[in-house]
């Protein structure tokens, strides 16, 4: 019997026939090849139920590590996780071109999922993709890219582990480089007032909204030529273990103990947020340690409706029977041809809305659904969403081309489990997918 499983926000568990942690090509193979139903797992990090696993789980924490450099494009075995990742690139000098604030990722997982980081001129993670290789439903293993097997490929990089198990994943990274990072608070109006103008012309930027509140923190990281000057051990320290993650979480305790103060504290934290200026190397700007625990839902709207859908927000927060802690984050993309990709076909304005674990936040998290959806609003695949293949289909323009790849490539469903189930229909690709 396999060990019980939970992820990260203990939003989904699974009980899984057995446990897989294959090390080799052949062992991901045979494992594949011998059951009738299987999920790949990364390190828990989607809040749905899309790691789930009903039968057999395939636990890639054995395989791990480059396998091949070759310039700019770095071969990765799949279960390798964005931290690892990370500092192997930075030995060698080289860099992934964005990244999101969480590093616990596989690899795998993260590109399946659709993850992404912010900047107009640049994609989610999956847009560093050139080449993957997945082990298929009969334990084959086949190589796709932009020239070989493109429909596959097209599918593949954004694939919620749908249509095999990803061996390796070939990036294309850049040399390493330094980023000026600079936080600051501001409010909401006026941060939206030059959102276009500042998503233009800087590198990075995004910013979070304390939603009892006209407050935000803004962020802004920019690309220079000039040596890292990193904040200190001690002052980082404070910043993000003593006070974003220690007093940050005592802060969300408190709230879910007594309700009624939720209002209060979450404008106290916006009043209380200070100014950080420092360079560091990409990576450890990008990515900021989260310890205090938390559901979330994201929505990615185009851009243009991005004021329209924050105003309706802040209405629907004020109508709310219960008050909400954590803030919410405001990041953007450029559009991209990958079929699943939340930022398909247009630039993009991705809003995350969080709730801290065990507080309420149903109503919440479906108020802000309708008023996201009322523009087109794509779902994030591993965050917290009600939709169907139904309501999905009409939002993606290669929706049926990705499930008509998945018939093909996974034609007994070996790979499904009712999260796919919902969001795929029917994975033999002959159902309405309603």
């Amino acid at each position: 019997m396999g060990t019980p499983w939970t992820n990260w926000a203990r939003t989904a568990t699974a009980n899984p026939h057995r446990v897989e942690h294959p090390a080799s090509i052949d062992e991901l193979a045979t494992a594949v090849a011998g059951a009738s139903l299987v999920r790949p797992r990364g390190s828990g990090h989607s809040f749905t139920d899309i790691a789930v696993a009903p039968g057999v789980a395939i636990d890639l924490d054995a395989w791990t590590g480059i396998v091949e450099v070759s310039g700019d494009l770095v071969t990765v075995r799949s279960g390798t996780t964005l931290h690892q990742l990370n500092a192997l690139l930075d030995v060698l000098g080289l860099a992934m071109a964005n990244l999101g604030d969480i590093d616990a990722q596989t690899v795998a997982g993260a590109i399946s999922t659709g993850t992404h980081g912010t900047g107009a001129k640049l994609g989610g993670l999956a847009t560093q993709v050139v080449a993957l290789e997945l082990v298929l439903a009969d334990g084959s293993l086949v190589r796709c890219s932009a020239s070989e097997r493109p429909d596959l490929f097209g599918a593949a990089r954004i694939g919620l582990g749908a249509l095999g198990v990803i061996s390796t994943v070939t990036l294309r990274c850049v040399p390493a480089f330094v980023l000026h990072a600079r936080e600051f608070p501001g409010r909401l109006d006026a941060v939206l007032d030059e959102f276009d103008h500042l998503t233009a012309v800087e590198d990075h930027v995004e910013f979070h909204w304390f939603p009892h509140s006209d407050r935000v923190i803004v962020k802004r990281n920019n690309r220079v030529d000039e040596p890292a000057a990193p904040l200190s051990a001690l002052r980082r320290f404070y910043e993000y273990e003593v006070m974003e993650n220690g007093a940050f979480g005592l802060v969300c305790k408190l709230a879910r103990a007594v309700p009624s103060t939720t209002r209060t504290l979450n404008r106290v934290c916006g009043a209380l947020v200070s100014e950080r200026v420092y360079r560091d190397v990409s990576h450890r700007v990008f990515v900021t340690p989260r310890r205090v625990r938390f559901v979330e839902t994201e929505y990615a709207v185009p851009r243009a409706a991005l004021h329209d859908v924050l105003r309706e927000l802040r209405a629907a927060v004020a109508r709310l029977d219960h008050g909400v802690i954590v803030p919410v984050e405001v990041r953007v993309a450029q559009g991209d041809d990958i079929w699943l990709s939340t930022a398909h076909g247009r630039d993009t304005a991705y809003i995350a809305v969080h709730q801290y674990l065990g507080m309420p936040y149903r109503r919440y998290f479906d108020a802000f659904e309708q008023i996201a959806g009322a523009v087109g609003g794509r779902p994030h695949w591993g965050k917290l969403h009600s939709l169907t293949a139904g309501a999905l289909r009409d939002r993606y323009p290669r929706f049926d081309d990705f499930r008509r790849v998945r018939a093909d490539a996974d034609p007994g469903g070996k790979f499904t489990n009712p999260y796919l189930d919902r969001v795929l229909g029917d994975p033999s690709g002959t159902g309405d997918g309603a």
